[in-house]
């Protein structure tokens, strides 16, 4: 009997032997694999971070866009009025022969007043449209007349003359130039 316990003894030892060296590789895989699962905890985390800030700023970025064309788009009733205003201003200009006889000073206060109204528009989004020499464009260009290329240098749909600037504000057209376009013989 004490053969065979002594057998049982060895089979314990080996089976408490193996035991121990499962637990041993089981406490040494366990951080490990700890480790592992707390980085794809963390990169899982920090990848739901990156999208949701990428969806903050391209949000702000949307509402910035949207709030400006607001702004462009809630002015252009008040801009289009302004827009006779300025044509009116030119139409003084373009009479030389008046203007030229009217006191110095005076112009130059007109003027003055014509520069400061066009640059607040500009501020406000507004661009001239001035398409002389260029392709004529009838989305851009409303075509008052045409005339004959006498020039002979293949001019066939060119503006040849602008008598009144169009103008933008920002990507919508809100008055189209009024032109003169050349057309072959």
């Amino acid at each position: 009997m004490e053969e065979k316990e002594i057998k049982n003894e060895k089979n314990q030892a080996k089976a408490n032997e193996t035991v121990k060296t499962a637990e041993i590789e089981t406490v040494q895989k366990t951080p490990q694999t700890e480790l592992e699962k707390e980085t794809a905890e963390r990169d899982e985390y920090l990848a739901g971070w990156q999208r949701a800030k990428a969806d903050f700023v391209n949000s702000k970025k949307r509402t910035e866009e949207m709030m400006r064309e607001f702004r462009l788009l809630a002015n252009e009733g008040l801009i289009e009025e302004l827009l006779s205003v300025l044509q009116s201003f030119e139409m003084a200009f373009a009479n030389r022969e008046a203007w030229e006889k009217a006191d110095k000073n005076w112009r130059m206060g007109i003027e003055h007043i014509y520069n400061q109204l066009k640059i607040i528009l500009e501020q406000n989004g507004l661009k001239e449209i001035n398409p002389l020499g260029q392709k004529f464009d009838r989305l851009m260009h409303e075509a008052v007349r045409y005339e004959p290329d006498v020039t002979g240098k293949n001019t066939d749909g060119t503006v040849t003359n602008v008598l009144e600037n169009g103008y933008t504000l920002g990507s919508k057209l809100i008055r189209p130039a009024k032109v003169v376009v050349a057309e072959k013989q």
